[in-house]
């Protein structure tokens, strides 16, 4: 299996929330990229945000938030 376009987008988004604090949340806009439009609503239907634009992410949200931060501190080193 493979990392596809649309996984990696929901990780990028992933990577946009601030793990360290978990009352910051993030927006996405309507005039976002349709990719991240549609990235984020995928990850609030997996459960991973509370809302369908973004707001904050869910427990499982932030611990994939996490694993997505620790692999890509991996991969660029």
């Amino acid at each position: 299996m493979k990392f596809t376009p649309e996984h990696m987008s929901e990780l990028n988004l992933l990577l946009q929330f601030d793990i360290s604090s978990s009352a910051t949340g993030i927006k996405v806009h309507q005039d976002a990229s349709e990719e991240m439009q549609a990235a984020v609503k995928r990850l609030y239907e997996k459960g991973l945000c509370t809302l369908p634009d973004g707001g904050y992410l869910t427990d499982e949200g932030i611990e994939m938030a996490e694993h997505a931060d620790k692999a890509l501190r991996v991969l660029a080193s």
